[in-house]
């Protein structure tokens, strides 16, 4: 990787620019690193690792300024390829990173919000990722068991001392997004949305009004983007000779300027159709076809 390579000021329009936190600015589409893991986010993906730093050094190769990923993809797996392939990382790469939740095995996920293993967490993905300080650290899952005021304030401790920039939440509702505003500066949120789940609309009505950035998980349904949209996927794909899941990505890109798909994959092919989204431009009546067939 050329760390001479200044990605802040690669060329792109303004409206695919999204300010992270205020500070941090980044190309909106971005990837996400589960894919780099097997089944359950368990182990690596491939067998030789030199495939998933391959996919990795492409996509910042092609423009991605925002990559995702969590300390339990693998467990570790995925925050050690990113350091394997990217550093020492380019000026203005942006890295996400999450904890909050500790594997025991491809089906177990136990949420741990305590203070002390938040601060063990972050310190660790510190390590794994060669950082300094991590870009965005976020929550994975609020823990129920902790006083949320406990959680948060962790963080803001953790910022304190430079280990983490900015704070997330991972799959919240709006009262929950409103109760931890009240505690600490919320840069980012991650729930699943989709072209077909559309359930976090008050969520992403609260971040549109307070210019919190919003990370859809399953981006593209996790390939169940069908049912009554298929046939508008089909029209409107085939309009702009793309496919099901590049459209279903611009859509994304057009629905809400707080958007920021990651969507991951660990295929060479597949990243560079991921990343074609971003040249679409749907028109208003595609907008309005996709949306009314998949409110059906």
């Amino acid at each position: 990787m050329d760390s001479e390579t200044n990605l802040r000021h690669t060329t792109v329009a303004p409206h695919e620019i999204f300010s992270l936190g205020g500070g941090l600015p980044v190309r909106r589409l971005g990837y996400g690193t589960a894919q780099l893991t097997g089944p359950g986010y368990w182990g690596p993906r491939h067998a030789d690792p030199r495939d998933a730093v391959a996919v990795l050094r492409r996509a910042v190769e092609r423009g991605v300024q925002l990559i995702d990923t969590a300390d339990n993809y693998g467990p570790a797996v995925a925050e050690e390829l990113i350091a394997e392939a990217l550093h020492p990382y380019p000026e203005g790469l942006v890295i996400a990173t999450k904890g909050g939740v500790v594997r025991t095995s491809a089906d177990a996920w136990h949420i741990d919000g305590r203070p002390e293993s938040l601060r063990a967490m972050c310190d660790a993905s510190l390590r794994r990722l060669r950082r300094e300080t991590i870009d965005l650290y976020q929550l994975h899952r609020l823990d129920p068991k902790v006083p949320l005021a406990d959680q948060l304030g962790t963080l803001l401790e953790l910022r304190a001392e430079g280990k983490i920039r900015y704070l997330g939440l991972d799959t919240i509702g709006p009262e929950e997004l409103a109760a931890a505003w009240e505690l600490a500066p919320i840069a980012s949120v991650q729930n699943r949305y989709n072209l077909l789940d559309r359930g976090s609309e008050e969520l992403l009505g609260l971040c549109e009004r307070h210019g919190i950035a919003f990370l859809p998980w399953f981006p593209l349904g996790n390939g169940g983007l069908a049912g009554g949209a298929a046939r508008a996927l089909d029209l409107v794909a085939e309009r702009h000779g793309a496919g099901h899941g590049q459209i279903a990505l611009a859509w994304l890109l057009h629905r809400s300027p707080v958007l920021l798909p990651t969507p991951g994959t660990g295929s060479l092919a597949h990243l560079e159709e991921n990343l074609a989204a971003a040249d679409l431009a749907l028109s208003p009546a595609d907008m309005k076809l996709l949306e009314s067939a998949a409110d059906r």
